[in-house]
């Protein structure tokens, strides 16, 4: 991974280069930035560009036999850490190696969603569990193969429980030459005593511009296209490449035609919607769900009287302008709310077509009858 590939970020891509060229390379740092920032892929370039057997003045030269490893994240000195889906006590990163490299060279800025789907790991819960501390341990105690450097990334160190604790001593003192890169996104989450041991770069939310960028680069998109999308997926690119995958479809059709039928209350026909939702497959639920979560906080901004920076086109527009003419912002909230919940759902392997008549019942209820679902906190105007 080159820096010249990683979307933005040019202000941490200067300062990590520098540390390089100064000789201050701290051995344990934290890549602190939100997902699909480009965190992940910022750590491998770094770990790479240190790695580097001819370097040049703002990249590494991808030609040595180091980049060539790296390049293809078989270095035998760079490591991975990663939340896995045990099957069994006694697997580790190690276990999933080949699944990571897939799915990393084919989307550096993947998801946790992403990674859990490569695996089909259903309702499994991602940790990095004791039996992995031990091997990071044991992997760690060796000597540099062939670089100056050992590198462990760990992504989304979060999910350590309390067996990090075990890490703490050869963090705090790791073998000579020993680079530690976490690469994080939500810093309360991490092990106070791991966190005070590392050194933060912080990574910020790319611009819409880097995204449209991307996209248009990636997919050959169109600007405007792009432009929207980067706007709806507030500088996540894992997000915009989940809703570039919806302009293709039929997202806005499909849940505006759900809401006026649980406007006007017609029952047969959200039973026979849930049964059609309930054939989309996962992967397009999710898609189908956040899309109209999206629609929704748009509609939020025409409520709140910011309509001029409503960036969708002139169809979707127009509905979110008719549409805020119905309801109100608790409203808006409360079903953005159900929306949340069923993504959250279905990511857990909930009956769909039993989820999709549930959260049409609470649609009918917040839009007909000016309810809101219990324990909802929002004032109704």
């Amino acid at each position: 991974m080159h820096f010249s590939e990683i979307v933005g970020q040019q202000e941490v891509k200067q300062h990590l280069i520098q540390s390089v060229k100064e000789n201050r390379i701290s051995h344990a740092q934290l890549f602190l930035g939100p997902e699909g920032s480009g965190s992940l892929a910022l750590a491998v370039a770094y770990a790479q560009y240190i790695s580097c057997e001819n370097r040049k003045e703002d990249d590494s030269c991808g030609e040595c036999s180091s980049c060539r490893k790296y390049n293809r994240l078989i270095h035998p000195d760079l490591h991975f850490s990663y939340p896995f889906f045990a099957k069994h006590k006694e697997d580790t990163a190690l276990s999933f190696i080949e699944e990571w490299r897939g799915i990393f060279l084919s989307n550096p800025y993947l998801s946790l969603d992403e990674w859990r789907n490569q695996l089909d790991a259903e309702n499994k819960q991602a940790n990095i569990n004791i039996a992995e501390c031990h091997q990071i341990i044991k992997k760690l105690s060796l000597k540099p193969f062939e670089s100056e450097y050992k590198v462990l990334i760990m992504w989304l160190p979060e999910y350590l429980d309390k067996e990090g604790n075990t890490l703490l001593k050869i963090i705090e003192e790791p073998p000579q030459k020993t680079l530690f890169l976490l690469v994080a996104q939500n810093q309360d989450q991490i092990l106070n005593t791991i966190l005070s041991r590392t050194q933060l770069v912080k990574v910020q939310r790319l611009s819409n511009n880097d995204v449209a960028g991307y996209l248009m680069h990636r997919y050959h998109m169109q600007e405007d296209a792009a432009l929207r999308i980067a706007y709806l997926s507030e500088g996540n690119i894992q997000s915009a490449i989940n809703l570039s995958k919806e302009e293709s479809g039929n997202n806005f059709g499909l849940f505006s035609d759900w809401l006026r039928m649980c406007f006007t209350n017609r029952g047969l026909l959200t039973i026979e919607f849930a049964e059609n939702a309930a054939k989309m497959g996962r992967e397009n639920q999710k898609n189908f769900l956040r899309y109209g979560m999206k629609l929704m906080r748009e509609v939020l901004m025409v409520l709140a009287g910011a309509e001029a920076l409503v960036n969708l086109p002139d169809n979707e527009k127009l509905f979110a302008v008719n549409f805020s003419r119905t309801i109100n912002s608790a409203k808006a909230e409360a079903i953005i709310n159900e929306l949340e919940k069923a993504h959250y759902h279905i990511e857990r392997n909930a009956n769909a077509k039993i989820l999709f008549l549930d959260v049409s019942l609470q649609f009918i209820k917040i839009l007909k009858y000016n309810t809101l679902p219990k324990g909802t906190q929002y004032i109704l105007n």
